[in-house]
């Protein structure tokens, strides 16, 4: 092999691991699973029940009870106070009837607004644990991105007994980054909206969650002066005027 040609092969080869090292830095991930909401403290962890327009008066009502999946916390040996969230909810009539749970928090006029939950990471799966009496109903979840659309992801039916773990993936074309500093946008869970179909009975009863969580990319690539599009960062150059 002359000169030339041993160049060109290095240069090659120098350019094939570049290409792999940014390959590998990009597809690196670092999956963590976060609990989003526990119901374990009402005082903080607040939660409201609005319901269409067929809803028979007085409801739907919430309610924080004493309950939780045995396959999560079995017993509760440790005698933690453990809660999850109950709806009870009847209607007038049979129809796509819906109840929406909404997070909320005071807001400046000591008023309850809706205060949708930020998301860690880039979500790659949202799960809950959900107590149903198999009614034939069903559940969604409202997902809002960066750029204040929001998306429906559907959580599934709540046709079984008992406790169960409703997961589903969060679609890729649901934005989570842009081009520019700081890339990562979080997504916000608004609120979960419960189904019922006109050919089932509407006439009382309960549906329950607890442990609403993600599974979510928390990897970050770094580069010189990452610091500066920290958003505390920013807050503290510009809004408390470090900058002077």
């Amino acid at each position: 092999m002359n000169k030339g040609a041993r160049v060109i092969l290095s240069l090659f080869i120098v350019f094939l691991t570049c290409a792999a090292m940014v390959t590998a830095d990009e597809k690196t991930v670092n999956l963590e699973s976060v609990v989003i909401q526990s119901f374990d403290n009402p005082d903080t962890d607040t939660w409201m029940a609005v319901g269409s327009k067929f809803s028979t008066t007085g409801f739907p009502k919430v309610a924080y009870a004493k309950a939780w999946p045995t396959a999560l916390f079995g017993s509760n040996a440790d005698n933690k106070d453990l809660r999850s969230l109950g709806v009870s909810g009847k209607f007038d009539r049979r129809e796509y009837n819906w109840i929406d749970l909404i997070p909320v928090k005071k807001n400046a006029n000591g008023e309850m607004a809706s205060s949708p939950l930020p998301l860690p990471g880039r979500v790659k799966m949202l799960d809950m644990w959900v107590w149903g009496s198999n009614y034939n109903y069903y559940l969604e979840a409202y997902l809002q991105d960066f750029q204040g659309v929001v998306h429906i992801i559907p959580m599934g039916d709540l046709n079984f007994e008992g406790w169960r773990n409703l997961r589903i993936y969060v679609p890729d074309n649901i934005p989570q980054s842009q081009r520019y500093l700081p890339k990562r946008e979080t997504l916000s869970l608004v609120k979960i909206r419960l189904w019922t179909r006109p050919t089932e009975k509407v006439d009382g009863f309960q549906i329950y969650f607890d442990q609403i969580k993600v599974l979510t990319d928390t990897f970050e690539t770094l580069y010189d002066g990452d610091n500066l599009a920290d958003p505390k960062t920013v807050n503290q150059i510009w809004e408390n005027k470090e900058g002077k």
